[in-house]
């Protein structure tokens, strides 16, 4: 009897472990989800397109329009003297090179002048940040050269980078149809001399002097000083 029981004791015995090694529950995928959640994917930012930078004003083409105030508020657009020869000098009250070219035997004392009067159009455009607002000032530079030309102030730099100006003076000259057809120095005498075996030449002048004669501009681009 004792051995049938100890016999009836083992086979319990077993048949709990073989239960417990083919115990094969699923296990809860969910709350193992809920704990340990998946990062949620982040919106693609839009990559907004440069911008191309504007080209500065280009040779044969038409000189890029404009709408500046002199020193006395008035309004002046290039397009008001369509027909006419025109004649940009970028100008600064401040720069050594400007105040020699306006002080007595400076070139810029007498060409505008002189071309004033065969009917061209001479304007003065101050691009520099500081100087550009400062009206008093520049009325006093050209009081004191008793300089005859109108300034346009452009405080913003725009027209002047939309010319490519780059140094006080720096010339450009515009034609009757307003097509850019000289850019760069007043004349090849910084300080008023010329360089050694070279004529001394006022690029402007001679720029303005073929387009009346109906010829090509045979020196049409040089590097402004200043």
């Amino acid at each position: 009897m004792r051995r049938m029981i100890m016999t009836a004791a083992l086979a319990a015995v077993g048949l709990a472990s073989v239960s417990r090694a083919d115990d094969t529950r699923p296990v809860n995928t969910a709350a193992v989800t809920a704990q340990d959640p998946k990062p949620e994917a982040k919106p693609v930012e839009k990559q907004e397109p440069k911008k191309e930078e504007a080209k500065a004003a280009e040779l044969g083409k038409a000189a890029p329009d404009f709408e500046l105030v002199d020193l006395d508020g008035k309004k002046v657009k290039l397009a008001d003297f369509k027909g006419k020869l025109v004649v940009l000098e970028w100008f600064n009250p401040d720069c050594p090179m400007c105040d020699w070219a306006y002080s007595q035997g400076g070139p810029l004392t007498e060409v505008p002048e002189r071309l004033k009067k065969e009917g061209v159009v001479w304007l003065a455009v101050n691009s520099d940040g500081k100087t550009a607002t400062e009206v008093d000032k520049n009325k006093d530079f050209l009081k004191e050269k008793k300089a005859a030309v109108q300034v346009l102030l452009d405080p913003s730099g725009k027209t002047g980078k939309a010319y490519g100006a780059k140094t006080t003076p720096h010339c450009f000259v515009i034609d009757e149809k307003g097509v850019l057809r000289y850019s760069g120095a007043l004349d090849n005498a910084p300080n008023g001399k010329a360089k050694e075996g070279e004529t001394k030449t006022n690029f402007v002048e001679k720029a303005i002097s073929e387009i009346k004669g109906g010829k090509p501009v045979t020196t049409s681009e040089t590097k402004s000083y200043g």
